[in-house]
């Protein structure tokens, strides 16, 4: 049983939600008979070396073969086991990508898919292991849901809701470890409904994953300035929470943060909802402007994409006034 309190959020947050993935797996596995992991020569990065340890049976590890992960998870799921399958992010998705769109879409078998490092937080190795393509093109298969955690014990719920879920699940984990803290306390997680994390009622910045804590940052600049700012945490980009979105157009300005190409993402998929409305207020875009930079570190490339709450603030303004 995972106790959610002060302390262990605290280790969690220090954690990161890798390591957090990791060991709620270890705490939940208990409640599933008949779960299973499986990665792809991933399992320290993963967090899953004490589970190993203690449940050799529980996991397989394929080696770096991402498409054969795909379809021995089919046929474990399809003979009534739980499987989650887990690799670094860009291999996660996109080398997989046509076993994705068979077995999970079009014959929907219920595997859980967990993404980690997505985002451009390996941004050191390059682009080659950085996933900001990672949600446009899942999001264009059916039967798949699409959650990007907060924080570390946002993470831990996730998990807990991918398992019984009746779809699939692509948890897309960022960040690294020692994240900020987004939900200090416990509260209630759904698939499919957004989480408001502050309050206002000029802007609203809408956002996902560890980038969230910029845009809180961001809020409070804003604020002093007097242009009152919400932020929402829509952890799922898939199904999107519509009664949030239609929400949003009660403000003078939507702002999509995102750790993602702005192309395809969290941001298109608020546009393609508002689309269908005659009138909304003006939506500004922040996110990875659909190019590849040569690479860095994660600070670097936050500030090179203008993903830090200073030029959060610097484009609110901008369009605000």
């Amino acid at each position: 049983m995972i106790k959610v309190n002060e302390a262990n959020i605290k280790i969690w947050s220090a954690l990161g939600t890798r390591a957090t993935f990791g060991l709620s797996i270890l705490e939940i596995v208990e409640k599933y008979e008949n779960l299973l992991i499986l990665t792809a020569d991933v399992s320290t990065s993963a967090g899953l070396d004490r589970f190993k340890k203690k449940y050799p049976n529980k996991l397989i590890d394929v080696g770096i073969a991402e498409q054969n992960m795909i379809g021995v998870a089919t046929g474990l799921s399809n003979e009534g086991f739980k499987v989650i399958t887990t690799t670094f992010s860009p291999f996660q998705t996109l080398r997989c990508l046509e076993q994705i769109k068979v077995n999970l879409g079009y014959m929907k078998s219920n595997i859980s898919m967990v993404g980690l490092a997505s985002g451009l937080v390996l941004g050191n190795l390059g682009f080659t292991h950085c996933s900001i393509e990672d949600v446009g093109v899942l999001r264009s298969i059916p039967n798949l849901n699409i959650v990007c955690p907060a924080d570390s014990l946002e993470t831990i719920k996730a998990v807990e809701s991918m398992l019984q879920s009746d779809k699939s699940t692509y948890l897309r984990l960022t960040g690294g470890s020692n994240n900020q803290i987004i939900n200090k306390i416990d509260y209630d997680f759904e698939i499919g409904k957004a989480v408001q994390l502050k309050d206002g009622k000029d802007v609203i910045l809408i956002s996902n994953g560890v980038i969230l804590n910029e845009c809180l940052e961001a809020a409070k600049s804003l604020d002093s300035l007097g242009i009152s700012t919400k932020v929402v945490n829509s952890h799922t980009i898939k199904p999107l929470d519509i009664e949030m979105v239609m929400d949003a157009k009660n403000f003078k300005l939507i702002v999509t943060v995102e750790e993602h190409n702005i192309i395809g993402g969290l941001g298109s998929a608020v546009a393609e909802v508002l689309s269908k409305e005659k009138t909304k207020p003006q939506h500004i875009f922040i996110g990875i402007n659909d190019y590849y930079e040569k690479g860095g570190s994660y600070r670097y490339l936050l500030e090179k994409y203008g993903l830090k709450s200073e030029k959060i603030v610097e484009r609110v303004k901008k369009n605000y006034e």
